[in-house]
């Protein structure tokens, strides 16, 4: 049954209702709350019941059939909710508006709140070791600004990005932005993209005015402010929320990071490993000791966006340096930061009103060692301090029980002493449950009956039980008045039980909502602090990664780098730190990474499995280490500051477009060439092995050159093209490595160091012995390889060191006064006098 096929002048008043809401929400599945249960109607109750796997059944609703329907607990929900929206549904919930009993006619009912994947507050429900973020993608004429947030933290970003749709869409991806929302006239092309992409797409097209305005109003780029409105309508019109405890948006410059991208990510396993796309084993892993949610998150988000300020880097090391030498201060805070619950995520929780007693709870055990915290920043000179916020302290302190119930509507959430209306109720309570217990011993001593009874439940109330074995010892004159008879017992009430029972059932309702309403004045006196306590959670998070930095650097001997202006790599006895550390009880053979000012490439040769792949990735990782303030793995180490990090390590298709190995490794050549500065790194793993021997080669070489001559950045590049090793009587700024290995009686043994100079074999049968193939395959491959090397011996092969093409950009004058405009920042004025200079020019 369809819900648009029905004649709805025949519905209830209920349903007519239902359906009205359902109208305004098509898209989202509605929980309808009736009692106790979240119930569903007609299409929603078909599709919920097959994903939860629920009992599709029916309800009468005024039609002559009963309309499908299904249901969940009210206590429940939030389980099957989690179910939903990892489902990829939207969830609106229809609460009751009053309560039942005041009601008159229909109890009214509302959407309080909708939940999609990107506004999950319920802490069950979050990863509290990552962010999850909700985007707003708005496109513009020649580019686009995301805008994302973390709902749960206030946290709010906006970047302006070209318009190029995979790096818009590997952006994204790279943010695990967990709900984009966007226009409807966005481009479909990009929006289906994302959509392949497993990105959950939504939209709106309102923008929210002359509301939460202190969010964005340092910013004067219409453009972004625009992104910030659309953003800010989704989530407080559409998701109806709260966003008081939204901190100011941050803009996201290129210059303000290293810039890395997706590829790079994955590639040096930062946050996740290649193979199984978990933490472990990656970087973050390694580097991840942090003792609160908060500083978990804000590691990965150190990892991801390394610093390029050296002052700020050096700031960094200093802590990091303080805390090794003051070790027992170091431990003693590392003991008070374990104590700390989620402040951000708590701020979001009281924001929203969601906030329960024990969240508050929370928050007085955090706030209890903020003192502590305090001295122990000032021990080992942290460059910010905190507010310990004792008033607060004392409020929670004096105000809510240490053990409360689950729900706010059951009482025992307040202390004795806070409130005297709520003591004179309480005390009204006892004095009514101290009279039932005397009650209940001087009716026994009247009557004679040793067993009976005075009990109470909500249907009938107080009562007194007496076993059917008793009942002749009930006269007329006790004035008992029979209110329920059972198979072994009777139960009866008195004039005098029923008036105490009306004084005590009376002051518990009384209880219940006063504690509930001083609660709820409680948790809004929270909410004043929430701006304080969002400061307190940045500076304990960002101590917490310092001080996992420390505890990880003495564990692991790691050093502090030195951090250079001039374009020079000294890392003497390198180490890859998780590959160190996984190897545990093995023996690590560390490596020199040396560049000095005239040296800009290395190329790398040597067998596979011998460890090239693993010398390029250290350095890059070293890098990161450095650039995020954390000491490194090495004896000795100078670093100059990396712009950009450029990564081709591994074959593997493209994540979008589905194009094959070869065409990645070219496209993301290209986007080294085009984008790398003299500051940047690049690493290339064996560039060129997806196509034809003497294709690959030939671009390989071209492409060294070119970096060589034009781009003189740091590049690590390794090849089982020996012939490329000619290169380096060319170009002065290219030098020869190689993983060294040793071959006896045809056994190969890795040595896994680098050393000077090149190989001339690529020893791949010896690896394909190791690898365990058939020796009579080991025996052919063998036969066939001496007949091609006699081949190769007798042809006089020449090897062109510099190709004829022409890679050389001849660029008018025109063509480089273009190369100067940022697009994305001039006005139509600006774009129409430049065009005209230009044109000036031509003639």
């Amino acid at each position: 049954m369809k819900r648009n096929d029905v004649n709805r002048d025949k519905l209830s008043p209920m349903m007519r209702h239902y359906v009205e809401l359902k109208d305004k929400y098509e898209d989202t599945i509605i929980l309808y709350r009736l009692g106790d249960f979240y119930e569903m109607f007609f299409e929603d109750a078909e599709v919920v019941s097959h994903a939860l796997e629920l009992t599709l059944t029916g309800k009468s609703a005024g039609l002559e059939e009963r309309v499908p329907m299904c249901g969940i607990p009210h206590h429940a929900a939030e389980v099957y909710i989690d179910k939903l929206i990892k489902k990829g549904f939207k969830v609106a919930i229809c609460e009751q508006l009053e309560d039942p009993k005041f009601a008159k006619g229909i109890v009214k009912r509302d959407i309080t709140e909708i939940i999609s994947s990107g506004t999950i507050i319920n802490a069950n429900s979050l990863n509290e070791k990552e962010n999850n973020y909700i985007g707003f993608l708005y496109d513009f004429e020649y580019g686009v600004v995301l805008t994302y947030s973390d709902i749960t933290t206030g946290e709010i970003y906006s970047e302006i990005l070209e318009k190029n749709n995979t790096d818009i869409i590997y952006k994204v991806l790279s943010l695990e932005i967990k709900e984009l929302v966007t226009n409807t006239t966005t481009d479909k092309v990009l929006i289906g993209s994302l959509k392949d992409n497993k990105v959950p797409i939504s939209y709106n097209d309102n923008l929210l005015d002359n509301e939460y305005t202190n969010i964005y109003e340092d910013i004067t780029d219409d453009r972004v402010i625009k992104s910030i409105k659309y953003l800010l309508y989704y989530l407080n019109i559409d998701q109806k929320r709260e966003l008081s405890h939204f901190q100011k948006v941050k803009i996201i410059k290129k210059n303000d990071f290293m810039e890395m991208d997706i590829h790079t990510k994955r590639n040096l396993e930062l946050t996740e490993n290649l193979r199984t796309k978990e933490r472990t084993y990656s970087l973050l892993w390694l580097l991840d000791n942090t003792k609160t949610a908060m500083g978990s998150r804000r590691l990965k988000s150190f990892i991801e966006n390394p610093l390029l300020d050296i002052t700020e880097i050096n700031k960094r090391y200093n802590i990091v340096t303080n805390l090794l030498e003051d070790f027992i201060t170091a431990e003693e805070l590392r003991n008070d930061l374990y104590e700390v619950y989620d402040l951000e995520r708590l701020c979001g929780r009281i924001s929203f009103g969601s906030a329960s007693a024990k969240d508050l709870l929370q928050l007085k055990s955090s706030l209890k060692v903020l003192p502590s915290i305090k001295e122990k920043l000032s021990k080992i000179k942290y460059y910010d301090t905190i507010d310990t916020l004792d008033d607060l302290y004392d409020l929670l302190e004096k105000s809510i029980y240490e053990e409360p119930p689950n729900s706010l509507k059951e009482g025992y959430l307040i202390k004795e002493g806070y409130s005297s209306e709520l003591d004179e109720l309480k005390s009204l309570s006892k004095g009514g449950k101290d009279f039932i217990s005397k009650f209940e011993i001087e009716e026994r001593e009247r009557t004679g009956i040793k067993n009976l009874k005075v009990g109470f439940n909500k249907v009938f109330g107080y009562f007194i039980e007496v076993s059917k074995g008793n009942l002749n010892l009930i006269t007329d004159d006790m004035g008992y008045i029979r209110k329920q008879t059972l198979a072994n017992c009777e139960r009866f009430i008195t004039p005098l039980l029923k008036e105490k029972e009306d004084l005590i059932l009376s002051a518990e309702d009384k209880i219940i909502n006063l504690e509930y309403d001083l609660f709820c004045g409680i948790r809004d006196k929270c909410k004043e602090y929430i701006s304080v306590l969002q400061k307190i959670a940045k500076v304990i998070s960002e101590v917490d990664v310092l001080e996992s930095f420390a505890l990880v650097s003495e564990k692991y001997n790691y050093v502090r780098p030195t951090i250079t202006s001039t374009n020079e790599i000294n890392v003497i006895e390198s180490r890859h730190p998780v590959v160190e550390k996984v190897l545990k009880g093995e023996e690590y053979v560390p490596n020199d990474i040396i560049m000095d000012k005239d040296t800009d490439i290395l190329l790398i040769t040597g067998p596979n499995m011998a460890g090239k792949s693993t010398y390029m990735r250290q350095l890059g990782i070293i890098s990161i280490m450095a650039q995020i303030g954390c000491f490194v793995p090495a004896r000795e180490a100078t670093l100059p500051i990396f712009d950009k990090i450029f990564t081709r390590i591994g074959a593997s298709d493209d994540l979008v477009s589905g194009e094959s190995t070869f065409m990645v490794e070219m496209k993301e050549a290209s986007r080294a060439i085009r984008f790398a500065t003299k500051n940047s790194l690049i690493l290339f793993d064996e560039l060129g092995r997806g196509t034809a021997t003497f294709d690959g080669m030939s671009l390989a070489e071209a492409i060294l050159e070119y970096i060589a001559n034009n781009i003189k950045c740091k590049t690590l590049f390794s090849t089982h093209y020996h012939e490329l090793t000619d290169m380096e009587k060319t170009l002065k700024n290219l030098k020869n490595k190689h993983v060294s290995a040793v071959e006896e009686e045809g056994n190969i043994t890795f040595l896994h160091k680098v050393k000077d100079g090149c190989v001339d074999k690529s020893y791949g049968i010896n690896v394909a012995k190791l690898a365990g193939l058939p020796t009579s395959v080991i025996e052919r491959a063998d036969s066939i390889l001496k007949t091609y090397e006699s081949k190769e011996k007798k042809k006089d092969v020449y090897i062109q060191t510099t190709l004829p093409l022409n890679f050389e950009e001849h660029s008018s004058v025109v063509e480089e006064e273009l190369k100067k405009i940022d697009i994305l920042n001039i006005t139509p004025i600006d774009a129409i006098n430049i065009l005209s200079k230009l044109k000036e020019k031509i003639k």
